[in-house]
């Protein structure tokens, strides 16, 4: 959701605060703005606008000497999109920025008699007002954060500017994410993740819950609600700035999808020894997958259609119940697991909100949860018993393309690794398998040579309302991503139906030019997913088939066929997202749409 940051130290705080905001503006927003002490001066100045980052630069001063400031983008959840909701928020003598909800801010409001000091319609200034409020009584920064905190309910990660103290930015966190960093030579900054000042260092550490961050020109100091110093580890971010930077692509979505043949390899290799899948480098020992009975995944959007594929792998060919769950339903059912069951959690960005409380839910009956994601220590990785890491590099684009392929890559050696440890795969067959797996990135390198016919097929999609994607099985599976995929980012209404519910109601949507992908690459089905392609086909639909087959030219199948490198059945999986992936974001790109921004999109959603 929204993006934060702040820096104290000796650079402009202008530009290292707009630039910040601008690397920030994958995760999804509607305003932005910065607050700073002007010239350095116990006085705070505030630029905010409703819109882009560009914007906000349009109402900052051409120059500006000032060096200690925090910025914001907002994704509107309390109030609409306008400046006046824009962050940051002053009160009094404080300026707040915050990622987060504040669940009970009604109740503070009321509490405190804060009404007439509110010019907004957030949540979040509440939030200052309550600051300032305390910060009228004890005029300690400290003092005021520990007292606000514990009449706050819900998640935040704040950012805040006491008038009298220049110079110094205090943070604070509980689940929101928050990450800060210090270079003597440069200064002190916070985030709400690395991506917003890796320009400057590649060191970083994670704000612990609840712990009072104090920033200045010469470090940070850490200490809990009580007082005691925090010591905390410091990490070394494993990709550079040009990793997120466009390279010379269009857009950052184009750039993730050819990304994927390295990500999938940088993420299985190391997890591979002989042939065989190994966890040990992760510290998942045997015993977590030994016994096991059940599985549960649980996960949200494309993550979860992810853990779909896994599932589909698992409970097909190991013969071991999964179950997927949504995360936001999840933590509202009675989850049927206990001792003997694995609970896998997937997540990109290692923040969702509904998944993290999902699995803090899980670890109530079993010790065997492990969680899939991309961003180190991050507050669901943590929480896990287990965590592996995908190694795909920072995605940028709200939609998920390499995200998901190496989630899907790890779903499967996890699979392969249940079944054998379990006896549901022989050593031969884990190796036949994996062995397969390893030969995934040069087939997708094949399937981007279509990237120019996929292109040219999408100009048929560009005037269409709706479009459908249709399958069985696995086939199935990755439809409902590839769908995901073009309505998110084309704003065309697309839906994924199992092939065989075709004639219990679905047919009746299917009119003349109406886009069809059709998806036929389960051997076991295959005839019966092609005569329900000619159903669509008989109904003068526009039909784009992806199959194994060499080449099909007849007209009542299909209008135009995308041939897939022949591999495993189970392992179409990667080559069909990647050709679903370039129509989404071709029809995109043909519509005159930024696909790396859609709207009404953050790119991790943390806040219910």
């Amino acid at each position: 959701m929204c993006g934060i940051i702040g820096y104290t130290g000796k650079l402009e705080v202008q530009n290292v605060l707009i630039n910040g905001l601008s690397r920030l503006e994958y995760r999804g927003y509607d305003s932005a703005g910065i607050a700073y002490f002007r010239e350095n001066q116990p006085h705070i100045s505030l630029r905010k606008t409703a819109g882009k980052v560009k914007d906000l630069r349009a109402v900052c001063d051409k120059v500006n000497p000032s060096t200690c400031g925090i910025g914001h983008t907002r994704w509107a959840t309390h109030g609409g999109v306008s400046t006046a909701n824009a962050h940051p928020h002053r009160v009094g003598k404080v300026a707040l920025i915050h990622n987060g909800i504040i669940e009970n801010y009604a109740a503070i409001t009321n509490k405190f008699n804060l009404a007439d000091e509110l010019q907004s319609e957030t949540d979040t200034e509440v939030g200052a007002a309550l600051l300032n409020h305390f910060y009228e009584e004890t005029h300690d920064p400290k003092e005021t954060i520990r007292k606000a905190v514990a009449e706050i309910k819900g998640s935040f990660a704040f950012g805040i500017l006491f008038e009298d103290h220049p110079g110094e930015i205090y943070a604070v966190r509980n689940v929101s994410p928050m990450v800060a960093s210090f270079d003597p030579k440069i200064g002190a900054f916070i985030a709400s993740d690395v991506t917003a000042f890796i320009e400057h260092t590649n060191r970083y550490f994670v704000v612990p819950e609840y712990t009072i961050a104090s920033l200045s020109p010469e470090g940070i100091a850490l200490e809990d609600l009580e007082g005691h110093p925090v010591t905390p580890e410091i990490m070394t971010v494993d990709w550079d700035l040009t990793a997120a930077e466009k390279d010379g692509y269009p857009h950052f979505m184009i750039k993730e999808i050819h990304e994927q043949p390295a990500a999938i390899t940088r993420t299985i290799t190391p997890r591979i020894k002989n042939d065989l899948p190994d966890f040990s480098g992760d510290q998942v020992p045997d015993d977590f997958f030994k016994g096991a009975e059940n599985v549960t995944i649980v996960a949200c959007g494309t993550a979860m259609y992810a853990g779909m594929v896994g599932a589909e792998f698992i409970q097909n060919h190991l013969r071991m119940p999964v179950t997927v769950s949504i995360a936001s339903e999840f933590r509202y059912s009675q989850p049927v697991i206990d001792k003997n069951s694995i609970v896998i959690v997937v997540s990109q960005s290692g923040e969702t909100i509904d998944t993290l409380e999902a699995l803090k839910l899980a670890k109530q009956y079993t010790d065997r949860t492990l969680s899939i994601v991309n961003v180190k220590e991050s507050s669901i990785a943590r929480e896990s018993h287990y965590v592996v890491y995908t190694h795909a590099g920072p995605e940028i684009a709200v939609a998920s393309t390499k995200a998901y392929t190496v989630q899907v890559a790890t779903m499967y050696l996890l699979g392969f690794k249940l079944g054998l440890v379990n006896g549901r795969l022989t050593e031969d067959e884990a190796k036949e398998r994996v062995q397969a797996l390893k030969a995934i990135p040069g087939h997708i390198e094949e399937v981007l040579q279509y990237e120019n016919q996929v292109k040219e097929l999408t100009s048929r999609m560009v005037n269409a309302q709706d479009a459908f994607y249709i399958g069985r099985g696995l086939d199935y599976r990755v439809a409902m991503e590839g769908a995901l995929k073009l309505k998110e980012i084309s704003y065309i209404h697309a839906e994924a139906y199992a092939a065989g519910e075709l004639k219990h109601g679905t047919i009746s949507l299917i009119e003349e030019g109406v886009p069809v992908i059709a998806i036929a690459n389960q051997q076991k089905v295959y005839e019966k997913v092609i005569s329900n392609i000619r159903e669509v086909k008989a109904r003068d639909a526009f039909v784009i088939l992806i199959s194994k087959d060499k080449e099909i030219n007849d007209p009542t199948v299909c209008n135009v066929h995308l041939s897939i490198p022949d591999v495993p059945d189970d392992l179409t999986v990667f080559e069909t997202a990647v050709i679903c992936q370039l129509i989404g974001y071709y029809t995109s790109v043909g519509k005159g749409l930024d696909p790396d921004q859609p709207r009404n999109l953050a790119k991790s959603v943390t806040v219910e």
